[in-house]
This record gives C-alpha cells, structure tokens and sequence, in this order.
C-alpha cells in the first residue's frame, strides 16, 4: 500500500522532540565585536546556518529572543543587519553583562514564552552560548545549542565549551536539523516551511564552498 498520509501527530506541545508549539529560539550577541576574534568557523558557516534558523522559525512560528551586549554603553554595534533582515519586528534586548540568563528582559522574554525547550546560539560559544545554557538547564529547560551556527575564539575554546554544555545536560542540534525536527513528516501540509528552506540553503552552501 503506497503511504502518502501522514502518520497521527503527538501532542506538539508536550511532543519530547522540538515541535513549533514547545520551543523558543534565543539568539545572542551576533555582533561585529564578536565576530572578529571567532577562529573556531568561518563567518560564512555561521551566518549561514543562524540565517537558516532564523528562516526556519520565521516560517513555524517560532518566538526568536534577539539579545546584544554593549550597545547602550556604546562599545559594541548592533545585531548584524543580516539577522535582522531575517527578523522582522523582533527587539534587540540589549545587556550589560555576558550572562544572558542574568538580564531580567532576556530571562522574562524565555520565561514569559510558558516554552520549557529553548534553541540557543550565540558568539561566543564558550561565553556568551555557554552562560545562560548552564543557567537555563540549572532552571530546568531542555537546551539545544545550535553547533554549526556558533563560533569561539579558539578551536578548543568551542569544543571544550560543548563539552561542558552537553556534560551538564545540553542537546546540541544543527540548523537543517533543527528545521527537520519542526517539519517532521514530507506529508504534513506545512512541510514545504523547510522545503524551501532547504532549496535556499543548499545552494547557498555550495556556492560559499561548504
């Protein structure tokens, strides 16, 4: 028998697995400050795969928490307008300090959302990704960094960092899995959301040379 329906959906909001009714995504000081010292990926890969997330959450309904650190004070820019291209009508919730999880606006936007899983990424890996994921987790959140959309000042400085993520609890995801764990099933109406992500990004990767 040909199969060309899709099998019963669980429950998305209390679905284990990353549905667009359970998460929120949480994106952190994609600043050009940041960008500037990360040798653990290429600024290509990484703006690659957020934009990727980004896309993707846009087309699911994903709430996305935008957060920088130091515009206010005036040392650091902006988000980059790439992200925020992708974005539209989302606040930048600026900080002072390198823990996300520290600055009530940022810890009342994820708390607010009634979310329990949050897909995070952030520069740098091993602070300003690494901080709130260990805090969140300590609060009980189920944490998925994105690993192909973050970067560190190191190779090792990345890795140790994922180390210490996973250690303590933390489920890395990637961009195009990410977007396959909201999809779910090629029968569904709305699966044409990643299809057309995809066909975006695959070409995209090729003619960045990924």
């Amino acid at each position: 028998m040909a199969k060309t329906e899709p099998e019963p959906r669980r429950d998305p909001r209390t679905d284990h697995l990353l549905t667009p009714e359970n998460c929120i995504v949480a994106l952190i000081d994609y600043q050009p400050e940041q960008y500037a010292t990360i040798t653990s990926s290429t600024r290509e890969e990484i703006d690659l795969n957020v934009v990727a997330v980004c896309k993707l959450a846009t087309a699911y309904g994903v709430p996305v928490v935008l957060s920088t650190v130091g515009v206010d004070m005036g040392v650091n820019e902006g988000t980059a307008q790439l992200i925020r291209d992708e974005l539209p009508g989302v606040e930048e919730i600026d900080r002072t300090g390198v823990n996300a999880w520290e600055d009530p606006d940022f810890h009342e936007a994820i708390e607010s959302s009634r979310r329990r899983k949050v897909v995070i990424a952030g520069l740098w890996t091993e602070v300003c990704l690494t901080y709130p994921t260990l805090d969140m987790l300590a609060a009980g959140y189920d944490v998925h960094p994105v690993a192909d959309a973050v970067g560190g000042i190191s190779p090792v400085a990345h890795e140790r960092a994922f180390d210490r993520m996973i250690a303590a609890g933390a489920r890395p995801v990637t961009a195009i899995s990410f977007g396959a764990e909201l999809m779910r099933n090629w029968a569904r109406p709305d699966s044409d959301n990643l299809r057309k992500v995809m066909r975006w990004y695959f070409p995209e990767r090729q003619r960045l040379g990924l």
